[in-house]
C-alpha cells in the first residue's frame, strides 16, 4: 500500500496543475462538484456522497462529489460548488473551507437535452470532522483514503449495461460502494497530482 500522503505536498502539487476548461459547453449546460480532501488519521481522506434514487436523474443511487447544475443565478461554476455542497451535505466551504485549486472539466457524454454536459471540479482541504447534514439528494456520505484510492491493487472493473449491450468500466469498490465513470475521471486526475 502507498505510503500515508501529507494535505500539504497534495495542496502544492493541486497548486501547479494546468486546469484545462471547454469553453465550447456554455455555463449552462455545465455542473460544478468540489473534492472535498482532509487530514485523518496519517492519512488524506476524499469526501465522496451516494445520490438519492431518483426517477431521470442520470447519476440517480451513484458514487460522486456534492455539487449540481450551473444556475443562471450563480456567478461561476465554482459558486455553484459552494451552494450545492452547502445545499446537499450542510458544509460552507466558503468558511470552513481552503480552495486547493481546479482540475480540468469533464465531459459528460450524455445525450443532448435538459443534463449537464460537463462537470467542473474544484478541490477543497478542510479540517477535522466537521457534522455533515445530507438533504432529500443525497443517501450517504463517506470518507475515503487516498492511499486506498493510490493502491492499483483496489482497482477493478464492473459491468455497466447500455442500451442492452455490456461494457466493462474501470472502477473501485470501497465498503461496497463503486467509484467510476465522470467520479473515477476526477479521481485519476487528482491522483495523479498524488503522484499516483
Amino acid at each position: 500500500m502507498p505510503a500515508p500522503l501529507d494535505l500539504a505536498g497534495l495542496a502544492n502539487a493541486l497548486s501547479l496543475l494546468p486546469a484545462r476548461s471547454d469553453e465550447s459547453v456554455p455555463s449552462s449546460s455545465k455542473a460544478a462538484v468540489a473534492a472535498v480532501l482532509r487530514n485523518a488519521s496519517g492519512d488524506v481522506e476524499l469526501l465522496f456522497i451516494r445520490r438519492a434514487e431518483h426517477p431521470g436523474d442520470p447519476w440517480s443511487g451513484q458514487m460522486g462529489m456534492p455539487g449540481g447544475r450551473v444556475d443562471p443565478s450563480d456567478e461561476s461554476p465554482l459558486a455553484t460548488a459552494l451552494r450545492e455542497t452547502r445545499e446537499e451535505i450542510g458544509l460552507d466551504l466558503s468558511t470552513s473551507g481552503r480552495p486547493l485549486g481546479r482540475l480540468s472539466e469533464v465531459r459528460t457524454h450524455l445525450p443532448l437535452g435538459t443534463v449537464p454536459h460537463s462537470v467542473v471540479p474544484f478541490t477543497f482541504a478542510i479540517e477535522g470532522d466537521p457534522e455533515l447534514r445530507l438533504n432529500e439528494e443525497v443517501q450517504e456520505a463517506l470518507w475515503v483514503p487516498l492511499s486506498y484510492l493510490l493502491d492499483r491493487g483496489n482497482r477493478s472493473a464492473f459491468t455497466w449495461v447500455m442500451k442492452g449491450l455490456p461494457l466493462p468500466m474501470p472502477c473501485y469498490t470501497f465498503k461496497g460502494r463503486v467509484i467510476w465513470g465522470l467520479t473515477l475521471k476526477i479521481v485519476d486526475e487528482l491522483l495523479e497530482a498524488a503522484g499516483g
